[in-house]
């Protein structure tokens, strides 16, 4: 029912930013977290941000610690479009990036019903 698509990724130097997109065909339940992941090769496919709705239209997020003051997630409601704004990007953050949508707001993978196709995030020394 639920159909996630991402956009923004590329290629870009060690220090440079750049705003990965996630757009819904449909809106998910309200309830749902909307997460990105990311895997690069011969790695586990790893949580990199979420954010979850409260139930008075606010909203908690979660971030990794490799990623902690660097990258920032946030959504667009009328879109219903989901952001990952990634500053100060290094080489270790290379990797395929993929939306994923949940009822649970957890950190594995296995929690997460919907996922778009993946996104090629490269940054180069």
């Amino acid at each position: 029912q639920v159909q996630l698509v991402e956009s923004g990724g590329g290629l870009v130097q060690a220090g440079g930013s750049l705003r990965l997109s996630c757009a819904a065909s449909g809106r998910t339940p309200s309830s749902y977290t909307m997460g990105w992941f990311r895997q690069a090769p011969g790695k586990e496919r790893e949580l990199v941000a979420r954010i979850t709705w409260n139930w008075n239209g606010g909203s908690t997020r979660y971030y990794a610690d490799s990623v902690k003051g660097r990258f920032s997630i946030s959504r667009d409601g009328a879109k219903d479009t989901v952001y990952l704004q990634m500053n100060s990007l290094k080489p270790e953050d290379t990797a395929v990036y993929y939306c994923a949508a949940g009822p649970y707001g957890g950190s594995d993978y296995s929690q997460y019903d919907y996922w778009g196709q993946g996104t090629q995030v490269t940054v180069s020394s």
